[in-house]
């Protein structure tokens, strides 16, 4: 427990300190023009689902997360909330945890949490819960990704029908010539392993995250989805395979980089996203 409290007393020091600074963060367009966090807001309540490319790691990142579920949740009390770091096999946990049938701890206890869930992730859950929003579970289980980065998406087909509930509709089509699945693929050049199984495994989860998005698009409900930026970068990954199935679907893709500087949007960020959120090169992060 006081591990814990010093953890959070940390992040919030690091906050302060840096907001004392003058820089805390900046939000920009992809065109380098600084906007307001309440510009990004007027933007998200306009559009049928808001995603937030996250750095997993960094404090400030989750803090402004979850300002941007305040002000979407404001403005829409049905918003409905997903994220990459719960796996399908959750929904459960998450959905009796939600209606009051079990214990926050026994949630806790049940659910397979990262690391960083206490500091980064559990603010955003309890004022989802709070304010009765539905909070999806879109991930793929680990272990598929893992028999897939191994022996390719072909290796799925000879699971059972209770498993194939836990990953999107085969056969999933992967585009290899994808600029970031292209990108993936250099950047394992050399190392052990199949790179085109490593890049099936992405798309496994890119498909399978999209996918989980799917019901509740055609129920007409907007979605706040929060995953590492890499699924959502350029447009890609998740993004792809949700405008397959919705080609009409007005998305706003942020984000998240850091930057020595705050003044100005470097040029390498800024076709990342519709809005890039700059974050320092230095911020706290939690591991």
């Amino acid at each position: 427990m006081r591990k814990s409290l010093f953890a959070i007393l940390l992040i919030f020091w690091s906050i302060v300190t840096i907001n004392a600074q003058g820089e805390a963060y900046q939000f920009f367009t992809n065109k380098g023009k600084k906007i307001d966090l309440k510009d990004v807001l007027k933007v998200a309540n306009e559009v049928d689902a808001v995603f937030i490319g996250e750095l997993h790691n960094n404090s400030i990142g989750h803090w402004l997360q979850l300002q941007v579920l305040k002000g979407l949740q404001t403005q829409n009390p049905d918003l409905v909330v997903g994220s990459e770091i719960f796996e399908r096999e959750d929904q459960l946990n998450l959905d009796e945890w939600f209606s009051g049938q079990i214990t926050e701890s026994n949630f806790e206890a049940e659910a397979n949490l990262w690391k960083n869930y206490n500091t980064d992730y559990r603010p955003v859950l309890r004022y989802a819960k709070e304010k009765g929003l539905r909070f999806i579970a879109t991930n793929v289980p680990r272990k598929y990704a893992s028999l897939v980065s191994k022996a390719g998406l072909g290796a799925l087909d000879s699971l059972s029908p209770q498993a194939k509930n836990y990953f999107a509709e085969l056969p999933i089509e992967v585009d290899m010539s994808m600029p970031g699945y292209v990108a993936m693929k250099d950047m394992m050049h050399g190392a052990p392993g199949n790179s085109e199984f490593m890049i099936q495994a992405q798309a496994l989860k890119d498909a399978t995250m999209a996918e989980s998005l799917f019901e509740p698009i055609r129920g007409g409900k907007q979605i706040y989805h929060i995953n590492g930026s890499y699924h959502t970068k350029d447009g890609e990954g998740i993004l792809w395979y949700l405008k397959r199935e919705f080609p009409d679907l007005k998305i706003l893709d942020i984000h998240m980089v850091t930057q020595d500087q705050l003044d100005k949007l470097d040029d390498k960020n800024a076709k990342a996203g519709e809005i890039i959120l700059v974050l320092p090169s230095d911020s706290h992060t939690t591991y």
